[in-house]
């Protein structure tokens, strides 16, 4: 039995996809079904059910999976504990971030983190899914460490500090009725337009959270999935939305109006997270360190 047979295992175990197990790995597919033959013949045992509803793992795939995470593990560890003793880390970690998020400087952090550790290579992803579709891939493996947004305050089953917070204002055009208000409830917004991100961004979720909490139906006529286009839409008069005082400082708010929400606390809160449940490589927690470094000492640990 090789190791290479239990991380394919453990691969398909995690996504319960041969498909996605294989681009987990970066293998074509037929290479990862047959490594699994390989390994169900040599225990002599079936692994996995295979059939047109997906795959599930059999009574003995259920009793492997611990071993064979454990053996993992221990194989990594050994390896990081020589890499350590001779003074180096190494590896690849997979970082995904959302769109227009600058909270944290990244070109800074490489630069650091190739002058710390010049054998570790991050690889960038963008959300596509937004911070829903980033936590998703934490859990799948398909993440090493992420910049995301928990609307409903950090998982359990996920690592996480806060990184930063801000209010999210109510933008609108600067002739719009509402432009001269200091604040306005969320009933008064009702029957109103808003431009906002797809489902599972996480500002979309704090505000749709707050509608909800509040009885108030909101139609979104605008989905954009870089939230930074907001404002040109809302210039616009495409609707009405909400944004953050950093991004607002970035782009500019000519030609808008900000109004505080009265009823509700709008807050967004931006997370740097990784596997609670996997055991992290050095690599991966030499990055998420320098992320914690990063972290302005005004920002709380919740």
């Amino acid at each position: 039995m090789e190791l290479r047979h239990l991380e394919y295992f453990l691969a398909v175990a995690d996504h319960l996809s041969f498909t996605r197990a294989a681009k987990r790995l970066h293998v074509v597919q037929s290479g990862v079904s047959a490594t699994i033959k390989a390994l169900e013949r040599e225990l002599g045992a079936d692994l996995f059910v295979r059939g047109p509803a997906g795959v599930a793992l059999t009574p003995a795939g259920r009793e492997l999976e611990p071993h064979a995470r454990a053996a993992v593990d221990a194989a990594r560890a050994g390896k990081e504990a020589v890499a350590a003793r001779l003074g180096a880390i190494s590896g690849t970690v997979k970082l995904g971030t959302l769109m227009s998020i600058n909270n944290v400087d990244l070109p800074a952090l490489l630069a650091d983190l190739r002058a710390r550790h010049p054998g570790v290579l991050v690889q960038f992803r963008f959300a596509r899914a937004g911070s829903a579709g980033l936590a998703q891939q934490l859990r799948d493996g398909d993440l090493d460490v992420a910049l995301l947004v928990f609307p409903d305050g950090p998982p359990p089953d996920l690592h996480s500090r806060l990184v930063a917070a801000f209010p999210l204002l109510l933008i609108v055009p600067a002739g719009h009725p509402l432009a001269g208000r200091e604040s306005v409830a969320l009933a008064e917004l009702a029957g109103m337009s808003f431009v906002d991100g797809p489902p599972g961004y996480g500002d979309r979720a704090v505000v749709d959270r707050a509608f909800a909490a509040a009885g108030v139906e909101r139609t979104v006529a605008l989905e954009v999935a870089d939230i930074a286009t907001t404002a040109t839409h809302v210039r616009n008069g495409l609707g009405i939305g909400f944004l953050s005082r950093f991004i607002l400082d970035e782009i500019g708010d000519d030609g808008l109006a900000t109004v505080r929400i009265s009823d509700y606390d709008l807050c967004w809160r931006l997370y740097v997270a990784m596997s609670a449940t996997r055991p992290p490589t050095a690599a991966t927690r030499a990055v998420f360190s320098l992320i914690e470094e990063m972290i302005p000492d005004s920002v709380g640990p919740a």
